[in-house]
């Protein structure tokens, strides 16, 4: 009968144990999880584009090829007031650190000329 009693002592021990080291595993996990998200809280949507090239655009003048030379393909492409719209923009937005964004959109006529241009960015002196 006393065998029996350590028999039950021992697999307490091992559940214990096991029990212990499921718990620890499980706070790994979630301490893990949480610096993934805090390090990853960003999200970065739309494309790069050379901010530099927008003082070449010219009403009236810049065509669409001239226009996809100076900024590759855009991001987006619509309507926007009864004509063709390209929209080339970058933005970067953190949980933690600085937001960043930066957008051009460009309308052009029936020709494929530069009728319109807005550039806006989060970076300025303001």
């Amino acid at each position: 009968m006393s065998v029996g009693k350590y028999m039950n002592i021992g697999n307490h021990f091992e559940s214990t144990e096991r029990g212990f080291v499921i718990r620890n595993f499980a706070i790994i996990l979630i301490l893990l999880a949480g610096i993934s998200l805090f390090t990853s809280g960003c999200v970065t949507l739309g494309k790069d584009f050379p901010e530099a090239n927008v003082s070449v655009i010219k009403i009236g003048q810049t065509t669409k090829n001239e226009t996809r030379k100076l900024f590759g393909p855009p991001w987006l492409s619509g309507i926007q007031d009864g004509e063709l719209a390209w929209t080339y923009g970058n933005y970067d937005y953190s949980l933690f650190g600085k937001r960043e964004a930066k957008d051009l959109v460009i309308q052009f006529d029936e020709k494929g000329v530069v009728t319109t241009y807005t550039f806006s960015t989060t970076d300025h002196d303001e």
